[in-house]
């Protein structure tokens, strides 16, 4: 793998970032909020915007990436199939794997869209979230400014850490221009197995095989069959096989899985995610479960109310989010009072005149 850190600036690239500058000095100064958006790919999630559009995707492409640093540096309106087709062609990868919601799982969902929607694939709990992986950002602030958080190397700061702010904040903090990301190299082997079991004994097994050093990097079960990843050197991963025993089977499934094209999700009853902690047993919940993140995130379909979901989801120290659009004016899980005040205080410092996405995540701020 050879170094390319050749940044790629043009007067087009300055022009583009000016004017979402400009854009957003204009709402400022009028008092008119922004509906930040790239693709619009996860426009589902969240509450409804009012507010003149901001598209990011004028401001795209890789500033820098050096494969030798394991770091890339992207505008927030580069296809996120852009960065991963870099990354590919390196040996490399985003360990978060975020999902796209795009047409096909692929092509249109952006950069920035990936950072403030937050949102990690099956691999999550054994490398990390898209937060963990951000190293710096370029962000135009509530005041109109074009500011740079961080840099390209991992360290600790003190007071907020800004960058990683932005990850899940939905636009609400600030509008996101460029980020710089940790990478990693693909694991050298991928191996996809199935076993059959039921859910108790499943949740039973992972819990069992989490203080046990075997490379699992995904695994999810149906209600019938459990589905492991198995990443990592060629040892290790056929010693593992050998071990848990099992089917192979396509390992298109953890992509179908992460982008919600499996049969499961289609089914038309509303759609919940469930966050949910470590080792947490079978829930009573009406509807049908899908475990995801080896039960640390599960996916519900059912008729049930919010109010209903969420007490029982809460009985057990998680939370539940609405994955239907407009089925709940509180699609996030609502803030205890206390965590709502650090939240509007945080929203008051970064964008003291609400310009950016207000209402996205709550309607508060």
């Amino acid at each position: 793998m050879g170094a390319e850190r050749q940044p790629h600036f043009t007067a087009q690239d300055r022009d583009a970032s000016d004017v979402l500058q400009e854009q957003v000095s204009q709402a400022i100064q009028s008092g008119l909020p922004l509906r930040i958006q790239g693709a619009n790919s996860k426009a589902f999630l969240g509450r409804e915007v009012a507010g003149e559009v901001l598209d990011t995707r004028v401001h795209r492409g890789i500033v820098t990436y050096d494969p030798t640093e394991l770091v890339i540096t992207a505008r927030a309106g580069t296809p996120l199939s852009e960065l991963n087709a870099a990354l590919e062609a390196a040996g490399q990868m985003l360990p978060c794997e975020p999902p796209t919601f795009s047409d096909g799982g692929v092509g249109d969902a952006t950069v920035g869209g990936m950072i403030a929607a937050g949102l990690s694939g099956p691999r999550r709990p054994w490398s990390g979230s898209v937060r963990d992986f951000v190293l710096g950002t370029r962000v135009i602030t509530g005041l109109g400014k074009h500011l740079k958080f961080g840099g390209e190397v991992m360290k600790n700061v003190a007071g907020y850490d800004l960058s990683r702010l932005m990850a899940g904040s939905f636009g609400c903090l600030g509008l996101i221009t460029e980020v710089s990301l940790k990478v990693l190299p693909k694991p050298r082997l991928c191996t996809s197995i199935a076993l059959e079991m039921d859910s108790d004994r499943a949740l039973a097994r992972l819990a069992e095989w989490g203080q046990q050093p075997l490379p699992i990097s995904a695994a999810s079960h149906d209600g019938r069959v459990l589905r492991l990843r198995l990443e990592g050197g060629e040892g290790s991963v056929a010693a593992a096989h050998d071990r848990l025993g099992g089917e192979s089977i396509d390992p298109a499934y953890w992509q179908a899985l992460n982008e919600h094209r499996l049969d499961f999700f289609t089914d038309g009853r509303p759609l919940w995610r469930l966050s949910l902690p470590t080792n947490t047993a079978v829930l009573d919940l009406p509807g049908d479960q899908l475990i995801d993140w080896g039960g640390a995130q599960r996916w519900l379909k059912s008729e049930a109310s919010g109010s209903e979901i969420r007490a029982i989801v809460g009985a057990v120290g998680g939370h539940a989010t609405s994955y239907s659009h407009g089925l709940d004016d509180s699609p996030f899980q609502p803030l205890p009072a206390p965590l709502l005040r650090y939240h509007r205080q945080l929203k008051a410092q970064l964008d003291p005149h609400g310009v950016f996405n207000p209402g996205r995540m709550y309607a508060e701020i």
